[in-house]
């Protein structure tokens, strides 16, 4: 890292140190707002909540579910070392995650704050051997006061959106001492390396995406059972992760599929649980039959749209649908990661606005993975196709395993990667013999 700072970092790092004593009005607004765990709001100020285990300890960061979830493989592999793991993220979804999916060991903590003080508190205590980045998610005073204490640093998995590029252009000498922070930047594609290399990264390899490579989504069998005697032999649909804009459509989707497939359920998983109340008024005012699971509902024979606002049960639909829609594509969202359906065995349908996941999409639609509808009227062409046509349905669920078989090993890269950081911090704290 350059010994001085640009001006905007350095108004930045004054500026969040003077924001300090307001930390409590915005924990506040989020506890309100059901964004925050109310027993650990100090992990935001950077206490820790647990004693720091003794040994190496490798640190990851990701912002959110689909950062975290990615991590999951390469913290198996970790474990496997006998590494101890620190896992921070910065959303409450995020976190039950972890505690639902994770081996007990793995320690979770909320990242905090981006302020000085907080972010000293936090490294002093964990005092990590190696910090890896998921993506993008680059909080300057985390990155400054880490590489300030010479803890090296990777990016993994990172991700530069067609988006966010121009934007850091603009800010090439900033994005680039941020990104100088890091000994090493693993990208998921080649694309995404000349991204990151033009704004300033000094060493960039490209390992592939970590989410190939996830295991298929677990279901309690349970749930699960209780779910398939509710359907029946219905045929069921899936709309997975979708956003404002997209029930609509789902919903006349609906209407003109229902009396050519009289047996037609579909299920709607909002991308944001809470909207659930209100899709479920969106069924109710288009005079169709509703169920909500939220509410401990489950489908009945008359029931056209369940609306699946709870979190972390996309494992349990996937396996009852053989055509999934995948979200925040029929509006400009920039898309949701269709990888999870494909390992269990769904045909994936999505729209245009992709860009989240471009490249992905785009090999999927080359090798007939996937279906693209452009518009309302051909998603509903497209739906009517795969759920009257088994044959066709498996062969876009074959083809899609297909690519994320050929695109996958990116664990593999990543740990090979890694593996000089992680001899050198177990050399120095003691986790082998020097």
């Amino acid at each position: 890292m350059a010994d001085a700072l640009p001006v905007t970092l350095g108004v930045y790092r004054r500026a969040s140190a003077l924001a300090a004593p307001l930390a409590g009005l915005i924990i506040g607004r989020r506890l309100k707002q059901g964004k925050e765990d109310p027993e650990r709001v100090a992990e935001r100020r950077g206490f820790a909540s647990v004693e720091r285990p003794p040994g190496p300890l490798v640190w990851i960061h990701g912002a959110s579910v689909g950062e975290v979830l990615a991590a999951a493989e390469l913290v198996d592999r970790l474990r496997a070392l006998n590494l101890r793991v620190l896992l921070t993220s910065g959303t409450k979804t995020s976190a039950d995650i972890v505690a639902r999916r994770f081996p007990p060991d793995v320690i979770h903590q909320f990242i905090p704050y981006d302020v000085p003080g907080f972010v000293a508190r936090f490294l002093d205590h964990w005092k990590p051997g190696l910090g890896l980045f998921i993506e993008s998610d680059l909080w300057p005073n985390l990155l400054l006061s880490a590489s300030e204490r010479r803890i090296p640093l990777v990016l993994i998995n990172g991700r530069m959106s067609p988006r966010s590029f121009p934007r850091w252009q603009k800010a090439r000498v900033t994005i680039g001492t941020l990104l100088s922070c890091f000994d090493l930047c693993l990208t998921q594609s080649d694309i995404d390396h000349e991204r990151f290399a033009a704004l300033g990264s000094p060493n960039v390899i490209t390992s592939g995406n970590l989410k190939l490579d996830i295991k298929a989504l677990p279901a309690d069998p349970e749930r699960f059972d209780r779910l398939k005697a509710a359907t029946g032999r219905r045929t069921v649909f899936v709309a997975a992760s979708t956003h404002p804009g997209e029930e609509e459509i789902i919903i006349e989707a609906h209407r003109h599929l229902a009396a050519e497939i009289p047996s037609l359920l579909m299920v709607i998983v909002p991308r944001h649980p809470q909207r659930g109340p209100a899709i479920a008024q969106m069924v109710a005012n288009a005079r169709l039959q509703t169920a909500l699971r939220s509410r401990g509902d489950l489908p009945s024979a008359d029931t056209d749209i369940y609306v699946a606002d709870t979190m972390g049960e996309l494992g349990l639909f996937y396996r009852l649908a053989p055509v999934v829609f995948m979200g925040g594509s029929l509006v400009p969202h920039g898309g949701q990661n269709p990888i999870e359906p494909v390992k269990l065995d769904a045909a994936i349908l999505h729209g245009p606005h992709i860009f989240n996941f471009a490249d992905l999409y785009a090999e999927l639609d080359r090798t007939e993975g996937a279906l693209l509808a452009r518009d309302p009227d051909e998603f509903v062409t497209l739906l009517r196709h795969l759920l009257g046509n088994p044959i066709a349905r498996n062969r876009l669920a074959m083809s899609a395993q297909g690519v994320v078989t050929r695109l996958g090993g990116a664990v593999d890269k990543t740990m090979a990667a890694l593996e000089p950081y992680l001899l050198q911090m177990r050399i120095e704290q003691g986790g082998v013999d020097a």
